[in-house]
């Protein structure tokens, strides 16, 4: 647990982590034994613990994936999630921390092989429209994609609701190619909310 390191390392008791935070010691200790997640706790309570060991809330909850490795969102999350980053970082910055965090590979080793072909794709369409050349450490992974069509979920549901064929066509027709190469039909990756 990261917070457990963070204390030995800055050679600091969960006591005083108490009193310097204004956290009670009775959370810290349910934090560090484990009892209480860290990603469950109240921002206001991160932020405290976080200033107290001289880090970001960001890096208390990126380093504690002990408990949490395997989690995984469903895959409608996962590329919510994704479109958000872009909009909040810009295109460069995101691929820029795409790529220093080497979030692709990481995915790809967890064989999460949708959210890593759909990464990958974001990361070469953005290249693509910021005139930027493409990052050639993927370019294993650019040889695969998925076994059959992936279309986003409200196209499923309305042809589902439907039975329209023409719901599918015109989504694969406006499908951005660089997910369509990994069998991902997706079309907008900028109107998020």
């Amino acid at each position: 647990m990261i917070i457990n390191e963070l204390l030995q390392k800055e050679n600091m008791s969960r006591y005083r982590l108490s009193k310097e935070s204004g956290v009670a010691m009775t959370t810290i200790t349910d934090i560090c034994s484990g009892k209480a997640e860290l990603d469950k706790c109240a921002a206001g309570t991160l932020y405290k613990i976080a200033k107290a060991l001289g880090v970001t809330v960001d890096y208390l909850l990126e380093n504690n994936k002990v408990q949490s490795v395997d989690y995984r969102c469903s895959f409608e999350v996962f590329k919510s999630n994704t479109c958000h980053r872009v909009k909040e970082l810009g295109d460069i910055d995101f691929i820029i921390d795409t790529l220093e965090a080497d979030d692709i590979r990481k995915l790809y080793n967890r064989q999460w092989y949708r959210e890593t072909l759909y990464l990958l794709a974001m990361v070469d369409y953005l290249s693509r429209l910021n005139n930027l050349p493409i990052c050639t450490n993927y370019n294993d992974i650019r040889r695969q994609k998925l076994e059959k069509l992936y279309f986003p979920a409200g196209v499923l549901v309305s042809y589902t609701a439907t039975g329209d064929e023409r719901i599918k066509d015109e989504a694969l027709a406006n499908a951005i190619p660089e997910f369509l190469r990994f069998n991902i039909v997706e079309s907008e990756v900028r109107n998020v909310c």
